[in-house]
C-alpha cells in the first residue's frame, strides 16, 4: 500500500478584518461591504510561498523522516523567483538529502492537487508534496476580500498510510476563468456567473463521475467532498451537480483564512483528514484550465495518527490587525517613504552562501566534542572557556526545533525595518546555544525575559537592485 502518511499545515498569523478593507474603499466601492465578513490571512513582509512551504513541511517531517525523503514537489502560483527553483530553497531549509528529485509546479490553481496526484501514482518511495500560495489582488477588488494565504504539506510512503488513492481522473481544457500574464502582477478575472455556470457546473461533474467510476463507487458513498473556490456558495452548487450530498462539503476555511490559491484544496484536504474516520471516502477536486479529481479512502491508521500542525490550530494562532495600509505595504501594493536608512545596499555573496549552506539553510550549529559547548555559527575554534578546540573536533547540531526562550530584547525604532519596530535580542536555546536574532510577529502582549520562543523560516532581506531574496531563521513567540 502506498499513500498519504502524514500532513502539516501553515497559515500566517497575521489576519486582516474584511470590514477594515471594505471601509477603506467605501468612497468608491460601497458594494464591498456586503462581503466584508470575517477575516483573511495575509503574509508579513518576510513571508512568501517559500517560507510557508518550509513551515508546513516542518509540521509533518521530523529529522529522521527528512533523511528518508527521495522526492520533493512544491506547487505555487506565486514563486519568489522566475528562474530559481522554490524546491531547492525548501530542500536546503529542511536539510533534505542531496540525492533528491526536486520539482516545481505552478501556472494553475490546481497545481497542488496535480502534484499530489502525480506522486501518488508514481508511488516510488518516501516523498514530500507541498502546496503553498498567497495570491495577490488589486485593491478594492472582490479578490482582495476573498483571498488569503497558507500552505499544506503531505508525506507519502508505504508505512503508516492514513489515506490511499483508489481512483482519479484528469481533464484539460481552455476554459479561462482568470489569467495573469508574465508582465502582470494581478490576475484578470472573468464574470462570476460565467465561471460558475460554464466552468464549475459543466467541467467538474463529469470529471468527478469518471473518478468515482474508476474507484467503483457511487456519489452516495462520498463522506468528504473537497472543492476550493474563491466564489462563495459554489461548492454547494457543484456538489449537487455531482449528485453528492451537500452536507459532505468540507469547510472552505473562508471566515478565518480566505482562499489560498493553489494551496487551498490541500489545506482543505488536511482539515478533512483530521476529522476523517477509517473507511471514509474523500473526493478532492483541483480546478484550473482543466480538472484533477482524486478519490481517497482513509485507512485504519488514521484513527491513531496525530498531526503536529492542524489547520484549526493554525487558524486559532492569529494576530488580528486593523491597519489596512500594513497589508498593502507588506504585499508591495503601496510604496512608502522609508527615508535614507532604507537605501542601504544589500548584495548577497552567492559564493559564501554556497559554502555555508549546511549551516545557514537549516540553522545547524556545532557542538564541541571536548567541552560540549554549542555555538552558532561555527567558528574556526571552540569559544568554550579555556577550550579552543578546532572546528574539526565538533559535531553538527540542528537548532531550528530546539526549545528556546528570550534572554534579552531591544525594540529599535531608528533602524529601517519594513515592520517597525525591529525586535532584536539574544535567544537562549535549551541545549546551551545562545544566538543574537531578529524576533518577529510580536503581538500586543509584547516580549519579556523568559518568553518561550520557536524558530521560523523567513525572508532575511531583499536585494532590490538585483532582485535577490535571502532567507534565514528568526525567532517568534510560541503564542500569538
Amino acid at each position: 500500500m502506498y499513500g498519504i502518511t502524514g500532513h502539516g499545515t501553515y497559515v500566517p498569523r497575521l489576519r486582516m478584518r474584511r470590514e477594515t478593507i471594505a471601509a477603506a474603499h467605501r468612497w468608491m466601492a460601497p458594494g464591498l461591504a456586503a462581503g466584508a465578513k470575517g477575516q483573511r490571512a495575509f503574509c508579513s513582509w518576510d513571508e512568501d510561498s517559500t517560507t510557508m512551504a518550509v513551515e508546513a513541511a516542518r509540521k509533518v517531517l521530523d529529522a529522521q523522516a527528512r533523511s528518508a525523503v527521495r522526492s520533493l514537489t512544491v506547487a505555487t502560483t506565486r514563486a519568489a523567483f522566475e528562474d530559481l527553483p522554490t524546491s531547492s530553497l525548501v530542500a536546503n531549509a529542511l536539510a533534505l538529502p542531496e540525492a533528491l528529485r526536486a520539482a516545481d509546479l505552478g501556472q494553475s490553481q490546481r497545481a497542488g492537487v496535480s502534484g499530489l496526484l502525480a506522486q501518488l501514482r508514481a508511488a516510488d518511495g518516501p516523498a514530500l508534496v507541498i502546496a503553498s500560495d498567497h495570491p495577490g489582488a488589486k485593491a478594492a477588488s472582490a479578490q482582495e476580500l476573498s483571498y488569503g494565504a497558507g500552505a499544506a504539506a503531505f508525506s507519502l510512503g508505504s508505512e503508516g498510510v492514513i489515506a490511499q488513492l483508489i481512483g482519479a481522473h484528469s481533464v484539460w481544457n481552455m476554459f479561462v476563468d482568470h489569467f495573469r500574464s508574465s508582465e502582470s502582477k494581478h490576475d484578470y478575472y472573468w464574470e462570476e456567473r460565467w465561471i460558475r455556470d460554464e466552468g464549475y457546473a459543466r467541467i467538474v461533474p463529469d470529471a468527478v463521475a469518471a473518478a468515482l467510476k474508476s474507484a467503483n463507487l457511487a456519489p452516495a458513498q462520498v463522506k468528504h467532498f473537497i472543492f476550493a473556490s474563491p466564489l462563495k456558495g459554489s461548492g454547494a452548487m457543484v456538489a449537487k451537480r455531482c449528485g453528492i450530498a451537500v452536507d459532505t462539503l468540507d469547510s472552505t476555511l473562508d471566515e478565518q483564512c480566505g482562499y489560498a490559491g493553489a494551496a487551498h484544496p490541500a489545506l482543505m484536504l488536511a482539515d478533512a483528514l483530521e476529522r476523517c474516520q477509517p473507511g471514509e471516502v474523500l473526493v478532492l477536486v483541483g480546478f484550473g484550465q482543466g480538472c484533477d479529481v482524486l478519490v481517497l479512502r482513509a485507512t485504519d491508521a488514521i484513527q491513531t495518527y496525530q498531526t503536529r500542525g492542524s489547520v484549526r490550530a493554525a487558524l486559532a494562532d492569529a494576530q488580528v490587525h486593523g491597519d489596512y495600509l500594513r497589508m498593502l505595504s507588506y504585499d508591495k501594493g503601496i510604496e512608502l517613504e522609508w527615508g535614507m536608512r532604507a537605501e542601504k545596499p544589500i548584495k548577497t555573496a552567492l559564493s559564501e552562501q554556497h559554502r555555508s549552506a549546511d549551516q545557514l539553510g537549516a540553522m545547524v550549529a556545532c557542538k564541541c566534542t571536548r567541552c560540549g559547548t554549542v555555538q552558532f555559527p561555527r567558528l574556526a575554534y571552540c569559544v568554550g572557556e579555556g577550550c579552543g578546540a578546532p572546528a574539526a573536533e565538533s559535531a553538527p547540531v540542528p537548532l531550528s526545533d530546539v526549545p528556546s526562550k528570550l534572554l534579552t530584547c531591544t525594540a529599535d525604532w531608528l533602524s529601517y525595518h519594513p515592520a517597525p519596530p525591529l525586535h532584536v535580542g539574544f535567544v537562549q536555546f535549551d541545549n546551551g546555544a545562545r544566538v543574537l536574532m531578529e524576533i518577529v510577529d510580536v503581538g500586543a502582549a509584547g516580549l519579556d525575559v523568559g518568553t518561550p520562543l520557536r524558530m521560523t523560516y523567513r525572508i532575511k532581506d531583499v536585494d532590490t537592485a538585483r532582485g535577490y531574496t535571502r532567507y534565514f531563521w528568526k525567532a517568534t513567540p510560541l503564542a500569538a
